[in-house]
């Protein structure tokens, strides 16, 4: 749990504020004092009908709140994403519930405040804008079908209707109320997205969606079999990540948000509501770690559908239904988060090569079959063919895992995961019996091996490089002992990882991804720790048998998550906050992952 003193409405809400609500398609964030800043209906990737996280309260936003409260804590109920938090005033306590209900086909935010003790004043606003921020609705005050009254905002095909026990009045242009609660009274109120032509569905029974949602999240968690150290850590990642897969489609996007930044008021601020092959991949092998399995065949169907096709035409990220259109635009409306602009939507990496993706891909598929699952006659021949087309490419340069926007390079971690992906295609063959010119493989996966420590190893400075000739390293030159590469006791897997250490540790345990200085990404500015690659290194270290060094840098990280469990995208250890889109997918399964390599150790140790 969290405290805050001397609540208030800031200009600017630290992101490390912000809890997460989702319903299987889409997500919202709230933040410490009941206002939800972010929301985009009816899925993760449209348009923000609240988007004050990347402007003002006139982009959009939904206020709950407790008036002169002098202490605030939350927590989620049980594992679940049923946010519940708590009130204290001088003149008494109040407890709010909210959450996004699953598994009824609708969108829904349903919210619940009950006084405890004494009285509160509850403060209310709802102010609506479409098009992330941009669109002012056409707001009417309604009967809804079973005689409810409602308040009803419409604007070209989307339609938000608010209906509650009590309704805000209109104020300018948004509609405000504030009153009192007394000892045993409540408020409930429902936010309900439909287009905006078809008919609004019956009002919900709050109180019982709140329950059957907290029991449908908790019924999935309990399915975790990790008991260890790092249990509630572990969990509340595995959810996070189950929150940001598509119910229905089973893609997984990076992260619930856009455009929150990197650099704060700089230039550095990326759409993440998409699902980036390398992540998902990623994801899948998480969730596959802890007994997951419905999730990996969700999730190989997708890739089946998603990169259908002809294998020249893969791309890394797709819509999470997707589709391949994924243009990037700025919005100038917005002032962007603490003044970072642009603004984007879209994301213009699609058109990337970036040679280490299907590494990532083939890694997950290969774990996928050591677990149990079938593999269909479609999805290894579409790994097959996949596999030719990166045998044609890998030798040219890319712009490696950080997606950089300057000029391409022979980038030392592409070429080990492009090592990976064969490897793991010649032990589905000597493994598990699949079909495959074997031998072909054999020789280009030796010629990929022979390459990398022909090119990418520093033998003056003793460490692999972030591209060939390079005087330099990056954090996914960590991977390498992932991925097998080499052994992780190899003395050269040993002094890279010092070497990364030496170079990019600015606090102890967090690891910039790499110095911008020293790697050409097309952009201004600098980055702070990326949480990832800080997991990445209490991984190495685990895979090394450093045991108390792992557990040391564990420890920090896991202690860097916000009162709800939740990590952003990178840290930053002098102004002690997080930085970069919330909640990202990279970081959460990137605990997941080190934890299971730490176990892995612990258990080789005898401990």
């Amino acid at each position: 749990m969290n405290s805050r003193d001397a609540l208030i409405d800031p200009p600017l809400v630290p992101i490390e504020d912000y809890a997460v609500l989702g319903d299987g398609k889409t997500a919202a964030l709230v933040s410490l004092r009941g206002s939800v800043d972010w929301l985009c209906l009816p899925h993760f990737d449209s348009a923000a009908c609240f988007a004050r996280l990347l402007g003002d309260p006139g982009n959009g936003r939904w206020l709950l709140t407790v008036r002169d409260a002098t202490t605030v804590t939350r927590r989620y109920l049980d594992d679940s994403f049923v946010l519940e938090t708590t009130y204290e005033t001088p003149t008494g306590t109040a407890v709010a519930q909210e959450t996004m209900p699953l598994n009824d086909g609708r969108a829904d935010l349903v919210r619940r405040l009950v006084c405890t003790r004494g009285s509160i004043e509850v403060e209310h606003e709802w102010v609506v804008r479409f098009g992330y921020g941009a669109v002012e609705p056409w707001v009417q005050h309604i009967e809804d079908a079973d005689g409810n009254d409602a308040i009803r905002a419409i604007a070209g095909p989307d339609s938000l209707l608010l209906r509650g026990d009590r309704l805000p009045t209109p104020d300018g242009h948004r509609h405000t109320d504030r009153f009192t609660l007394q000892e045993g009274e409540s408020v409930e109120l429902a936010l309900t997205w439909t287009q905006s032509w078809a008919p609004v569905p019956p009002r919900l029974t709050i109180e019982a969606r709140i329950d059957a949602t907290r029991i449908s999240w908790g019924l999935w968690a309990r399915s975790c079999p990790y008991t260890g150290t790092y249990r509630e850590a572990v969990v509340r990642s595995l959810l996070v990540l189950r929150l940001l897969t598509d119910s229905e489609t089973g893609g997984i996007v990076a992260a619930a948000t856009t455009s929150l930044p990197e650099d704060f008021g700089g230039e550095r601020n990326w759409d993440y509501r998409y699902s980036w092959l390398r992540d998902a991949a990623m994801t899948l092998e998480a969730l596959l770690e802890q007994g997951y399995r419905d999730e990996a065949t969700e999730w190989r169907d997708w890739l089946l559908r998603a990169v259908a096709g002809g294998p020249s035409d893969l791309q890394i990220m797709y819509r999470v239904d997707g589709a391949r259109d994924l243009p990037e635009r700025e919005l100038t409306h917005l002032s962007g988060y603490a003044g970072s602009r642009p603004v984007r939507v879209g994301n213009a990496a699609v058109d990337q090569v970036q040679n280490d993706v299907l590494g990532e891909v083939m890694l997950a598929l290969e774990l996928a079959r050591e677990e149990g699952l079938t593999e269909t006659s479609s999805s290894w021949s579409l790994q097959c063919h996949l596999l030719e087309e990166l045998l044609r490419r890998w030798r040219e340069p890319d712009r490696g895992i950080w997606e950089v926007r300057g000029e391409r390079k022979h980038f030392t971690h592409s070429k080990v995961m492009a090592w990976a992906a064969v490897d793991r295609a010649v032990r589905a063959v000597e493994k598990h019996g699949l079909d495959g010119p074997v031998e072909r493989w054999r020789e280009e996966r030796d010629a990929i091996h022979a390459d990398v420590l022909a090119h990418g190893w520093d033998a003056e400075r003793g460490t692999f490089v972030q591209f060939y000739g390079a005087g330099h390293t990056d954090a996914a030159l960590l991977q390498l002992a992932q991925v097998d590469f080499l052994p992780a006791h190899d003395p050269r897997i040993l002094s890279t990882l010092a070497a990364i250490r030496a170079e990019l540790e600015v606090a102890p345990g967090l690891l910039r991804r790499y110095r911008t200085e020293h790697t050409d990404d097309g952009l201004e500015g600098d980055e702070h720790a990326f949480l990832a690659c800080s997991f990445w290194l209490a991984d190495a270290l685990a895979r090394s048998d450093d045991l108390d060094g792992a557990t040391e840098v564990l420890d920090t990280l896991v202690g860097l998550a916000n009162d709800v469990g939740l990590l952003a995208e990178q840290y930053d250890p002098v102004g002690r906050r997080m930085a970069g889109n919330v909640p990202q997918a990279l970081s959460h399964l990137a605990l997941v992952r080190a934890v299971h390599s730490h176990d892995q150790a612990l258990e080789r140790s005898g401990r």
